[in-house]
């Protein structure tokens, strides 16, 4: 197996470094914007978003009048995260100490119903913290009115749980309240600010309201101490994922293993029997302990006995003592393998954690980018951390040819992202004496408002995201037929003016831009020459970078390199599925889009005396030849009329 990503880190120490009230950088940069009232904190998983909450909440109370603090996680394990701790021991002015009585993430905490009682006996009495899962609030919010959180700050981690289809999403309707039906203040924390199903988290109105702390990946992987180089990869086999599973499980490394959900095209069916099949692949069964259900297991060959965490075993008796083992781990050989199916993602912390291995395609990017968290944590001992997919690869018989392909083209999107989110952002403007840091780019729009420089700014990996996720786009990077102009010039700024729609069509050009040339420029190889010239290697093309033209990036695809790669991975048989299943395209471009084209047109018939022909093997004149079609048809309509 190849891995599609491959990314080394400095180690500079500076992310888990602590200042003189023992805050670590993305926390000191968060208490930095601690009198906003409304806070949107953008940090990676284990960059230590629950003690930055601490630390705000603290203040709130202390100085701002808040009367209460309620946190809301997702699940019931990530409340540990939020569990007693003495800040002052660092240099903080003071410790969080929650009631817990008010803690309702605890295992003994009381039924649902008890749960929304106690949660509106805190309402009303002194008690000044509580902790609670999504689903309590929710609950608890129907019993209650927007304004009983006057004077309360809501803090909601993993908040991409949210959504902006509020008949739908009863998280994303309690978030639009409190924010326009309250005096209330809240804190929202996630490390992926988007969703699997393109939905927005918040409509622009009530998003713009945030201000906003973001913390790249690169920042918090680069600063670590420890960990080096994270890789992330894609494994295809066909047949049983059980019998691939033998060539990519390294059982001397620390392990999640998620295995398929039941109803996937991946799975047996029986989530029970392939947990005892794993169990037969990785050695021979020898006892499980009475207290912990922690499985025990003598390795093939060597007989070394392995520690086992069954998660996908959901009876409430076993699991919750599993979960309970887990939270109490504090040294590596304390656990070697996790095996879970939803268990074991967003907030769960095994620091000793080196590989992530999941078989079949999540349900979105966001589970994929949780699921990679689990492995980046930086301890003692742990140099690099992978994560492998384990893909099942469609077949000519397949009658589910199409699924198939969906789902590899939803691996290779995921590769592409993470390939971005993973690196540093490229800063770009245009001008003869570029900044220092800057890279000088010929025909570079000039960011013409505030709330453009900010997108640039704090939004690009999220932007990102929203653009690898779009199904267009996915379709248009595995067909060698697209054109990299309708790449550039169609498709992406569709989805810029979707997730945007405050933006002026000039302004949507002046994010493209940006987006374009850090996704193009983070695939292009720089070296120095004679001289001290620098050179960019980009799609096959040297080039001198003082040369570097929005133009030219805009005749090449950014987003090539990812696909071909893994292209190299498949068999002949398979690409050519991949291919059939890929319909012909047809012309779905707007006349709008097709104007923005315009000038290519005008260049080409200038340059070869003809105008573009629709049946050209070159993809970008043929694209051109499907504008000039839209635009003269456009233009009888016009006459017509």
């Amino acid at each position: 197996m190849k891995n599609i990503v491959e990314v080394n880190y400095a180690s500079t120490g500076e992310s888990t470094e602590t200042d003189a009230m023992g805050m670590r950088q993305m926390q000191a940069r968060a208490y930095a914007k601690r009198d906003a009232q409304y806070l949107l904190l953008k940090a990676p998983p284990a960059s230590g978003k629950s003690r930055a909450l601490m630390f705000l909440a603290l203040y709130k109370l202390e100085y701002q009048k808040i009367r209460k603090v309620i946190v809301a996680v997702p699940e019931r394990t990530i409340g540990a995260s939020f569990a007693p701790t003495p800040l002052s021991n660092f240099g903080f002015f003071k410790d969080w100490e929650p009631d817990i009585r008010y803690n309702l993430c605890t295992p003994d905490s009381d039924t649902s119903a008890g749960k929304v009682s106690l949660f509106k006996d805190f309402m009303r009495n002194e008690a000044n913290i509580l902790i609670c899962t999504h689903a309590t609030l929710r609950f608890a919010f129907e019993q209650l009115t927007p304004s009983d959180f006057n004077g309360c700050l809501l803090g909601i981690d993993e908040f991409h749980h949210a959504s902006a289809d509020r008949q739908e999403n009863r998280m994303g309707e309690l978030v639009h309240k409190i924010l326009n039906e309250s005096s209330a203040h809240m804190i929202a924390m996630t490390g992926s600010y988007f969703r699997g199903d393109n939905v927005p988290v918040m409509m622009p109105e009530d998003e713009a309201r945030f201000v906003r702390v973001v913390f790249s990946y690169y920042e918090q992987l680069n600063g670590y101490t420890y960990l080096k180089s994270l890789g992330i990869g894609h494994h295809f086999y066909q047949g049983c994922y059980l019998d691939a599973l033998k060539q990519v499980l390294d059982t001397d490394k620390k392990t999640i293993l998620h295995i398929p959900n039941v109803n996937s095209a991946e799975s047996t069916g029986d989530k029970i029997r392939e947990v005892g099949e794993i169990i037969n692949i990785i050695g021979e069964f020898d006892h499980q302990d009475c207290d912990t259900k922690i499985l025990y297991v003598r390795r093939h060959g060597d007989g070394k006995m392995l520690k086992i965490a069954d998660l996908v075993d959901d009876t409430p008796s076993n699991r919750d003592r599993v979960e309970n083992y887990l939270s109490t781990v504090k040294g590596r050989d304390d656990m070697d393998i996790i095996i879970a199916l939803n268990k074991a993602k967003e907030g769960f912390d095994w620091p000793w954690c080196e590989h992530t291995l999941t078989v079949g395609y999540r349900t979105s990017l966001t589970e994929i980018v949780q699921i990679i968290g689990r492995s980046t944590r930086d301890c003692p001992g742990k140099k690099h951390a992978q994560f492998t997919n384990l893909i099942a690869a469609p077949r000519a018989t397949n009658d589910e040819v199409t699924v198939s392909v969906n789902n590899i083209l939803k691996a290779i999107t995921a590769s592409l992202l993470m390939e971005q989110v993973l690196t540093p952002d490229f800063k770009f403007m245009d001008g003869p004496d570029p900044l220092p840091g800057y890279v000088r780019v010929k025909g570079l729009k000039k960011l013409s408002s505030d709330r453009v420089k900010e997108i640039v700014e704090n939004d690009m990996a999220d932007l990102t995201a929203q653009v690898m996720q779009d199904d267009t786009l996915r379709k248009a990077i595995a067909n060698p037929r697209v054109s990299p102009l309708e790449i550039n010039k169609i498709i992406i700024p569709r989805v810029i003016a979707k997730r945007y729609p405050e933006l002026s069509n000039g302004e949507v050009e002046e994010v493209r831009q940006c987006l374009v040339m850090n996704n193009a420029m983070k695939q292009a190889k720089i070296r120095e020459e004679i001289g001290g010239r620098k050179f960019i290697s980009l799609n096959n093309r040297f080039i001198d970078i003082n040369d570097l033209d929005i133009n030219l990036i805009d005749s090449i695809n950014p987003f090539q390199e990812a696909y071909e790669i893994i292209s190299r991975q498949l068999t002949v048989p398979t690409l050519r599925v991949i291919r059939d299943a890929i319909q012909e395209k047809r012309i779905t471009m707007t006349r709008e889009e097709a104007l923005r084209l315009w000038a290519f047109i005008s260049n080409f018939i200038k340059e070869y005396n003809r105008e573009p022909e629709i049946n050209s093997d070159n993809a970008n004149e043929t694209l051109l030849a499907e504008a000039l079609i839209v635009l003269k048809r456009a233009m009888r309509e016009s006459q017509n009329v």
